[in-house]
């Protein structure tokens, strides 16, 4: 399950049937991201009661389908996270329930030189 830095995870903003597999989840890549399933990105699917979430993506031989299950609690409103890709970390913290809208992050810093 490795990854590289510009590796981005997109969240699909509508829930969706979680019981399709991995042919159904890919074949929804185009039309709801407008991506290609083999970009090596990650796809976030989650389901209407926003307690499951499967995530879809190409390694390098084969497609990988990651699925996770709440006990208790919800995923925070997806919404807002499908306009633009999501960093790993932002991801990670996703999906520890951390509800993005509420996070400030920092500005990247642009060096050019070292002092």
């Amino acid at each position: 399950m490795l990854n590289g830095s510009g590796v981005r995870a997109y969240v699909c903003s509508e829930a969706v049937d979680l019981r399709k597999s991995i042919d159904g989840l890919s074949a929804l890549v185009g039309p709801v991201f407008a991506a290609d399933p083999f970009s090596g990105h990650w796809f976030v699917f989650l389901s209407r009661n926003r307690t499951k979430v499967k995530i879809l993506y190409w390694d390098r031989h084969g497609f990988a389908l990651w699925y996770k299950r709440l006990e208790r609690g919800r995923y925070p409103s997806a919404e807002t996270l499908a306009h633009s890709g999501l960093s790993m970390a932002e991801l990670n913290a996703y999906l520890e329930g951390i509800d993005l809208k509420r996070t400030r992050r920092l500005a990247p810093v642009h060096a050019s030189r070292i002092a």
